[in-house]
């Protein structure tokens, strides 16, 4: 399945639930995980304020001009909707927002967040001794276990890489173009 704003969307929202389930059956929530404060606020403020299709750009590495990264994906959010949601109401602290997410400029690559999160999920589940049962559960707990015994970060540092370019210029570029071209 090709991530889109609907699956964007339908991840925020699935976290939100996931933090509300966990926080009922164990008093434990997801709150400690910057990456997690961070899409909490972009999904509030995309449940309850603006759509989500209009501002948001998902594309496939591979579709970006002179550009390296370590990501399949690139998720872009202009600085001003970032903004916007780290001044939401139930915000602590706005800058735990800014910190977590990528900057290049005016515009945030988000992806590296969402990965990061998934790795912040899992601890907490683990250290909880929650033993969910899914093929995808099963899938990430092999790659955590892997990574943890060759010595292999879990965490992706999601940097954009350009040669003789401005990252922030190229990306700027990227994001004001219409969605099909």
């Amino acid at each position: 399945m090709e991530p889109s704003p609907d699956t964007l969307f339908e991840l925020l929202n699935a976290l939100h639930s996931l933090n509300d389930k966990l926080r009922a059956a164990t008093g434990k929530d997801l709150f400690a995980s910057s990456n997690f404060t961070a899409l909490k606020a972009l999904r509030n403020l995309f449940h309850h304020e603006t759509e989500l299709l209009h501002h948001v750009k998902i594309i496939p590495s591979s579709n970006l001009p002179m550009i390296v990264t370590d990501l399949l994906v690139v998720c872009l959010v202009e600085k001003s909707l970032i903004d916007q949601a780290a001044r939401g109401r139930q915000v602590r602290d706005p800058q735990i927002i800014m910190g977590a997410l990528k900057w290049y400029g005016e515009i945030a690559n988000i992806q590296p967040c969402i990965l990061n999160c998934a790795v912040d999920v899992y601890e907490t589940v683990e250290g909880l001794d929650l033993l969910p049962i899914s093929d995808e559960f099963a899938a990430f707990k092999l790659s955590y276990d892997y990574e943890k015994a060759h010595g292999i970060a879990h965490y992706v540092a999601g940097d954009i890489m350009c040669h003789a370019s401005d990252v922030a210029e190229v990306l700027a570029k990227i994001f004001q173009q219409p969605p099909n071209g």
